[in-house]
């Protein structure tokens, strides 16, 4: 009876002791840099949730993974690893402790949807011509794939989904209040074409699509479950609706600007006509603002690539894109050169890179060129599995489905023109929703729990089974 305290007490010794002289070799690791021993706690704190309830510790993630972006990038060891890297770990771990506890959860569904994708992606490392830039690419897609099946572990129920959507509507609280801190240190510049808000990401771009997927889920609230809300609940939603709106305009990031408006069109064609008059509306207003109108003009300028010349973005993207096409050899096309290929081999091909590695700013030509025909192929197949899978939730909640599959052909055509693979902390937010839809999509109505109803803007019926 003595010798069970005698051991309680030796072992909390032992674990203090571990602790703290993992604490002397951390601290010696990052060679006292501030950041990254301030973190030590919180990375403890973490570390001690995940056994206590790993969902909790999800969800806090995902509600300050959008804040991060610019600490994860000061915050690196020598070798290039970081604070994001532990974090994108932790997110790869806790998908396999779910999988692990119930292994029935990981249905043939998912496998089959990014089972193709991660094996091509696998494939393309040992050909790939810098392994370290190549596994770091690979365990990217990795999380995304994390996220996404973590969603079916946490969905159970419909309430289950709209607290997913609350989840990545308050991740955007930080992000937004930071905005008006980058707005006041580029004062001067708001008014001009040089200034594009990117708030706590690393480029405008990132932010703007993030801004997208929150207004899409404002929508789909506002139209669901507070359909029948006093005003007093539903006016906050709308006004902040309305501030994204006006910081998506000042990211200068113009295929956002287009994904919004056809989430706003579509609404209106399948739900409400008004809508459509708004939307005539909107663009003439915007085009108002001199930033606005200047970035679309833009465009018709700059278009013939002459010694000296300046370019827009889209002709300096197409000639990329020629430049990468015309130089790859027919031998790569079934396998392409390996990952994160394309930016090692620009220095190469583009003749304006300077010397310095440049992404695709088309992820279809940057799968093709490091995958070949059998990474296209695969993709393919991910998204048609995709498409039919949210499809089997259109009875049930014909808004709800209609605003994920816009958002994922969207994603289709952002990937048109921008490094969409490279975008981190939006691919979180972004496959944990489809995950979340995928989800709720394959739930048999008997088991759904009827403690939220839609307004009569949604009408509901029976969930499909998930298909053998």
């Amino acid at each position: 009876m003595i010798v069970k305290p005698i051991f309680s007490s030796f072992a909390i010794l032992l674990a203090g002791m571990i602790t703290g002289l993992g604490a002397v070799v951390y601290v010696s690791l990052v060679k006292g840099n501030p950041i990254l021993v301030s973190a030590l706690p919180f990375v403890l704190a973490m570390l001690l949730m995940l056994v206590l309830d790993k969902r909790k510790l999800f969800f806090l993630i995902l509600f300050f993974r959008a804040s991060g972006d610019l600490a994860f990038e000061s915050s690196k060891f020598a070798s290039g690893i970081g604070i994001g890297g532990l974090i994108n770990a932790l997110i790869i771990l806790i998908a396999l402790l779910f999988v692990l506890e119930q292994p029935s959860g990981l249905s043939r569904r998912i496998v089959s949807i990014w089972g193709p994708v991660l094996l091509v992606a696998l494939a393309a490392i040992p050909h790939a011509p810098e392994l370290k830039d190549a596994i770091r690419v690979f365990l990217a897609l990795v999380s995304y794939c994390a996220i996404f099946t973590i969603a079916f572990y946490v969905v159970r129920s419909k309430a289950d989904f709209e607290r997913c959507i609350t989840v990545i509507l308050l991740s955007s609280l930080i992000p937004t209040l930071y905005a008006f801190v980058d707005i006041a240190q580029h004062a001067g510049m708001v008014s001009g074409n040089d200034f594009r808000l990117q708030s706590t990401f690393t480029h405008p771009n990132i932010l703007a699509f993030y801004l997208v997927l929150n207004i899409s889920l404002l929508l789909y609230r506002l139209k669901t479950t507070m359909i029948n809300a006093s005003q007093a609940w539903r006016w906050p939603l709308w006004i902040y609706m309305f501030l994204l709106l006006g910081l998506l305009l000042l990211t200068q990031t113009r295929s956002a600007w287009f994904g919004c408006l056809v989430i706003f069109a579509i609404y209106g064609l399948v739900f409400e006509r008004k809508y459509l008059v708004y939307l005539l509306l909107l663009p003439m207003l915007a085009l108002l603002i001199p930033s606005v109108r200047d970035r679309l003009l833009d465009l018709g300028s700059g278009n013939e690539y002459v010694q000296y010349a300046k370019l827009n973005s889209f002709a300096w993207r197409q000639l990329i894109w020629k430049a990468s096409l015309e130089w790859m050899d027919w031998s790569n096309a079934v396998f392409g050169y390996g990952l994160n290929a394309f930016k090692h081999y620009s220095t190469i091909f583009f003749p304006l890179a300077g010397g310095i590695p440049r992404g695709a700013h088309n992820t279809y030509v940057q799968w093709y060129f490091e995958t070949g025909m059998i990474g296209v192929l695969s993709s393919i197949w991910m998204y048609v599995r995709l498409f039919f899978t949210l499809k089997l939730g259109a009875k049930e909640d014909q808004l709800g489905t209609l605003i994920v599959i816009t958002l994922l052909i969207e994603y289709l055509f952002f990937a048109f023109s921008d490094n969409m693979l490279d975008y981190l902390a939006f691919n979180w937010y972004y496959w944990f929703f489809v995950g979340a839809a995928c989800a709720l999509a394959l739930i048999p109505k008997a088991e759904l729990q009827p403690e939220l109803k839609a307004g009569p803007a949604v009408p509901r019926s029976r969930l499909s089974q998930e298909p053998a």
